[in-house]
């Protein structure tokens, strides 16, 4: 653990100086926020400290029942969700805490009586990184009894996925089994999430309510927790980003297209850290929009209204609903209005693998052209998808360039069933030129941190786009003079035309800013090489940085790429720790826990 940081020049004495230092080592920033706002009120209070004490405690149960908020969250909408409905509970008189998965502590489940999560499922059904061992502990077998637990899920996930929500169905029978009750029914959230999110929320609060109201009165005080200041920009309200440059990185002759795009956010005080991605707000592409309307013969200048709000066709398309993403619900419906037998069939459980190739292969434009149907303008804004905003892992570190942020995007386009096919948010990216204006926002990723003390060693394993985090790491640390040494495994298809950033990191290494550069370039020979076998190969150094305090990040593809590397992780534990396979796995499941192994995978 990092020592706490040095307190700057304040008006106390040494011994209360230290049991300050003392009391706040270790906490989190929602808990220092808690105390600053608790020590604010005190000071407003009229006759000192002891006398606002007292009338707290006077007001205030001690034993007043709690609601625990608990959350488990990728890419930070489960996040944004648990914080949403903690403050409103708070706010209602309710005691809460609020505490991301891998900071709860799992000896006091036994203890707890009113419990939410909130909690997303990734991929092929993973729960997210902070929340491992969480779900690990509650399926497992040493999970106790909760004869006495209410509780409540809500389940984020991706309906174009098939195990859509898995994580927390899983939880929701689970607790259920070990003898919890429902506060209510688990829902089931889209990426448009906030249409199944809102009303469980009210509802899930309300009964809180109930259930707290039946074991005690609800406190009367004010919270103390200070209501946060409203940021400049937010997701909601996103900052108009000028482009300054649009590079292609990749060369001649390569498969991919990768482009390196700055963008200006002087004047919008925003503030990143390496680790953090920056949201986007994309359009669908203008040949997309127009491919959509003539297949369906409707006219684009037609006013449509949904949800209290009316604008053209063309405009809800362009800018507010989901082309490039097919999803069951959508398929659903468009098979029952096309009447077709094969796409009902498709639905049916034991077509699941079918069904999945379809949602992966096939856009939007595609469903509606292999199966014609019918729709008006108003059932189609309907049953489409919100359009939600993409996130890009940030390149860069505002200690080097300032008011500006880097991505590293790979521009999706292709040929697919008689058209080219693009995605959203790269091509929008990858079409803007100099001066352009794109609306983007700042989404914090603080389980994707540099180490506190900065003479800890770094090993960054990112592949292709998953580099780019990583170029802000090295950034950052050479422009602080961290002490600890970098280590960088990279890979792409071919040394020659994908080397993403290759003369900055050989730039590095001369500087002594890279300490060492791994490359696994798969295509240059007739044997794959991955990331992973680099990972193999120099397994007993690997280990040994490691065992010396080394804290270790993997960023890109979770599908493969993130698994594979991970299970080599726990092969470089038996080989060169002479550990047990299940040893193994609880050393890797360790360094997760200390935050010395983390992921940004997507």
């Amino acid at each position: 653990m990092s020592a706490t940081p040095a307190l700057p020049l304040i008006p106390l004495p040494e011994s209360k100086a230290g049991e300050l230092s003392r009391l706040v080592e270790g906490l989190d920033a929602s808990a220092l926020w808690w105390l600053s706002g608790y020590a604010a009120g005190l000071a407003s209070q009229p006759g000192g400290v002891a006398r606002a004490v007292s009338a707290a405690l006077a007001r205030e149960p001690v034993n007043l029942p709690r609601l625990s908020v608990v959350y488990g969250s990728q890419t930070g909408n489960a996040k944004r969700l648990a914080e949403q409905f903690a403050r409103t509970a708070e706010t209602a008189g309710l005691q809460v805490r609020l505490l991301r998965a891998d900071a709860y502590p799992t000896r006091e489940l036994k203890n707890e009586r009113l419990l939410v999560v909130v909690i997303s499922t990734q991929g092929d059904g993973d729960p997210p990184d902070d929340a491992r061992g969480f779900v690990e502990f509650v399926l497992g077998k040493r999970a106790p009894q909760l004869a006495e637990l209410k509780f409540g899920v809500l389940g984020l996930g991706d309906s174009s996925y098939p195990k859509f929500c898995e994580i927390g169905r899983l939880l929701d029978e689970r607790l259920a089994e070990l003898g919890a009750s429902r506060l209510l029914d688990r829902a089931e959230a889209d990426v448009d999430f906030d249409r199944v999110a809102r009303p469980w929320a009210e509802r899930a609060l309300q009964v809180a309510r109930e259930q707290l109201k039946a074991h005690a009165p609800l406190a009367t005080v004010t919270p103390l927790r200070p209501a946060a200041a409203a940021a400049g920009w937010t997701r909601e309200k996103p900052f108009s980003a000028e482009v300054i440059a649009n590079q292609r990185l990749t060369g001649r002759g390569s498969d991919k297209d990768i482009r390196h795009i700055e963008l200006s956010l002087e004047g919008a005080s925003l503030h990143y850290e390496p680790g953090d991605a920056l949201g986007l707000w994309p359009r669908n592409p203008p040949a997309l929009v127009d491919a959509v309307l003539e297949t369906l013969q409707l006219d684009g200048n037609a006013p449509v209204s949904v949800d209290e709000l009316t604008q053209p066709l063309r405009l809800w398309l362009s800018e507010h609903r989901e082309l490039t993403r097919l999803s069951r619900p959508l398929l659903a419906q468009h098979a029952a209005l096309a009447g077709s037998a094969d796409l009902n069939r498709l639905l049916s459980p034991e077509h699941s693998a079918q069904l999945q190739k379809i949602l992966a292969d096939y856009q939007i434009i595609d469903l509606l052209r292999s199966w014609p149907a019918s729709w008006s303008a108003e059932e189609l804004v309907a049953a489409l998808r919100p359009l939600t905003p993409r996130l890009y892992s940030i390149a860069s570190s505002r200690s080097v360039v300032g008011d500006e942020a880097h991505l590293t995007v790979a521009h999706v386009a292709y040929e697919a069933f008689g058209s080219t096919h693009w995605g959203a948010a790269s091509h929008y990216l990858a079409s803007r030129e100099e001066a352009a204006r794109v609306p983007v926002f700042i989404e914090h990723n603080e389980r994707f941190r540099l180490p506190r003390d900065s003479s800890r060693d770094v090993i960054m394993i990112g592949p292709g786009t998953g580099v780019a985090p990583f170029r802000g790491f090295v950034q950052e640390r050479a422009a602080t003079g961290a002490a600890g040494r970098n280590w960088l495994l990279f890979g792409n298809p071919h040394f020659r035309s994908d080397f993403l950033y290759q003369t900055e990191w050989q730039e590095a290494l001369k500087k002594g800013s890279l300490n060492r550069l791994d490359l696994a370039f798969s295509r240059d020979q007739a044997e794959k090489i991955y990331v992973q076998h680099r990972l193999a190969e120099h397994g007993a150094e690997l280990y040994r940085w490691l065992e010396n305090g080394a804290h270790l990040y993997v960023c890109g593809d979770a599908t493969r790429m993130a698994r594979d590397v991970h299970e080599a992780l726990i092969e470089v534990a038996v080989s060169h720790g002479g550990k047990s396979r299940e040893d193994a796995v609880e050393y890797v499941n360790q360094l997760q826990q200390q935050g010395r192994y983390a992921r940004d995978v997507y």
